[in-house]
């Protein structure tokens, strides 16, 4: 499991004290509900892609996020910047 880690300048600690009750609570609830929006829309397009396709839908959230990324469903955002930026 990867751990993110993240530096921020004491105004800015103290400016998300009074915002929040605990930045560290506050980030951890903002990556982790981000990954589970992210995780929706990877499996939304991976069950279109199998039922158009006649896929077998792998078992599990964890299959199928992996499944999407193996059949290039979808692509990380990195990849697709990358793919941008590279004249034809």
């Amino acid at each position: 499991m990867p751990d993110i880690t993240i530096s921020l300048t004491d105004t800015e600690n103290k400016c998300l004290e009074y915002a929040a009750a605990s930045p560290q609570d506050w980030a951890d609830n903002a990556l982790t509900n981000r990954a589970r929006i992210a995780k929706d829309e990877i499996i939304a397009a991976l069950v279109t892609h199998c039922n158009a396709n006649s896929i077998a839908l792998a078992t599990g959230e964890d299959a199928q996020v992996a499944q999407a990324f193996t059949l290039e469903v979808v692509k990380t955002a990195a990849a697709q910047n990358a793919e941008a930026s590279t004249p034809e």
